[in-house]
């Protein structure tokens, strides 16, 4: 018996638990019965991306509620509770933060999803979510009965649609589409080539949309980000489900004994791209410190060598006054939040910002602007929160001003923001949530198999530049590879014809 499965007991199981569901040999669990779920993100970088530290909290937020979790991550790898097992499928790390847009050398491709990665990668699309579900699928195929669902982390690969073919239910978190991304990347390009260029290597959101329309149940994280999937990736309304993310209150908390540095702001820099607003947060920056000479940011996160903000920093003169630091602890992030004399979301766009409650948790004043989801996030204001204009350097450093110039003020919207945060989000409610979804999945999932019963066999492709998965809704398949690729293998799929 594995570890975890608790619903197990001398060989029986628990009421309710009596049938097995469609596609593989576990019994399908009771209404209270603990669930086993095989938990998916393609990255995981643990303290300045958002989907590393949902993933580490939720997993242990659930573990808490007693259902057992495993993850299935690739490179960077998260963090997890020492109760949640990792397995670790590694991708070719051609986005790694020492030599990015690395091209892997022919030996380093040992099988098909080898193959599958490095050839969509030559295309110009990023290529980790297709490469990452087809890993996950490999990898889950020989131990679906080991699991009731499978919960992805914003991946929404193909490799999701061959695993519900097999019986294993897929509920998906999408924090926001990704087509907002690619967007205001567009909207930002400096030629019509970087336009060219933007436009093929946000080309896996198509099958992002693909997936997600075929996916039986979303959760998403605000009511900005439901309503942009709703429109962008064409989820049918009833499909997709609000369930807020959450913060630890408990850890994230005003440190008495420690100062603010008047002189002192702090943000994070999760990935240089557009929508964090990084250049705007730099810009006005720079404008403040023609009056407070001494004022300097800590950035939480890594610079990589030759992205926009070292060459804004260069360009501005701000090398001195910008410190970035990365790989600390979650007591380290919380000391820096108290030290502050205020922490700032720059973001152009956000789907909910965890850095904002994280920061308003701590008794951090915040300075955000309206982009997204951030005011239904962060409140009003200068009530708990300083708003600003997305894009805008001036409105940013005017509200980084006002937190600046009153500190009283500055305290007291500091106190109503923890406030608000500690009265609505926390981890074990988004933990909770999520397992009312899970079942309500189980449930769809187990009355779409009783009326599909019987259905004939269509065969279809999954297919990548050169790898292509022929699949048939009875379960059978091959996958044909490049020369020089391994692997033949039985899948299954959706009966449509789907490409990348």
């Amino acid at each position: 018996m594995r570890s975890g499965s608790s619903r197990f007991t001398s060989g029986t199981f628990s009421s309710g638990s009596t049938f097995s569901r469609s596609g593989t040999n576990r019994p399908k669990p009771g209404p209270d019965d603990p669930l086993s779920i095989a938990y998916l993100t393609y990255r995981g970088k643990p303290h300045v991306g958002g989907q590393g530290v949902y993933t580490r909290h939720l997993t242990k937020a659930l573990v808490d509620l007693g259902h057992h979790v495993e993850v299935l991550s690739g490179q960077p790898y998260p963090v997890l509770d020492e109760r949640v097992p990792l397995i670790k499928l590694p991708s070719l790390d051609i986005y790694n933060d020492h030599f990015p847009m690395r091209m892997p050398a022919w030996w380093e491709l040992k099988n098909v999803w080898d193959w599958a990665e490095v050839t969509a990668f030559s295309t110009g699309t990023f290529p980790e979510p297709l490469a990452f579900t087809l890993r996950a699928w490999d990898n889950l195929r020989t131990r679906a009965d080991e699991f009731d669902l499978v919960h992805d982390n914003q991946s929404l690969g193909y490799g999701l649609l061959l695993m519900e073919r097999m019986g294993l239910p897929v509920l998906g978190t999408i924090h926001h589409p990704i087509t907002m991304d690619r967007r205001l990347e567009m909207r930002h390009a400096e030629s019509a080539f970087q336009r060219w260029s933007k436009a093929r290597w946000y080309a896996f959101t198509k099958m992002q949309t693909r997936v997600a329309t075929r996916l039986q149940r979303i959760i998403t994280v605000s009511q900005s980000s439901y309503d942009d999937i709703c429109r962008d990736h064409m989820v049918s309304p009833e499909k997709l489900h609000i369930v807020p993310v959450g913060v630890d209150p408990d850890l994230f908390v005003p440190m008495p004994g420690v100062e603010r540095n008047p002189n002192q702001i702090i943000s994070t820099a999760s990935s240089d791209v557009t929508m964090k607003g990084q250049r705007y947060l730099l810009e006005a920056l720079a404008k403040l410190r023609a009056e407070r000479p001494e004022l300097k940011l800590i950035m939480v996160g890594r610079l990589k060598e030759g992205s926009a903000a070292q060459r804004t920093i260069a360009e501005l003169a701000l090398e001195d006054a910008v410190e970035f630091v990365s790989g600390i602890t979650d007591e380290e992030l919380v000391t820096l939040y108290n030290s502050s004399a205020c922490a700032v979301v720059p973001s152009l766009y956000e789907g909910f910002s965890l850095p904002a409650i994280e920061a308003m948790s701590t008794g951090c004043p915040l300075v955000a602007t309206t982009g997204g989801a951030i005011p239904e996030v962060a409140g009003n204001d200068g009530e708990t929160c300083y708003m600003t204009i997305p894009g805008d350097s001036e409105s940013l450093a005017a509200g980084i001003r006002r937190a600046l110039d009153d500190q009283e003020t500055a305290k007291r919207i500091g106190a109503a923001g923890r406030e608000r945060v500690i009265n609505r989000w926390s981890w074990r409610h988004t933990a909770e949530r999520t397992v009312e979804h899970y079942r309500a999945l189980l449930e769809l999932d187990d009355a779409q198999h009783h009326n599909t019963a019987g259905r004939p066999v269509d065969t279809h492709h999954v297919s990548t530049n050169g790898s292509t998965v022929d699949v048939t809704s009875n379960g059978t398949a091959s996958i044909s590879a490049p020369a020089g690729a391994s692997g033949s293998d039985t899948v299954a799929a959706d009966s449509d014809s789907v490409e990348v």
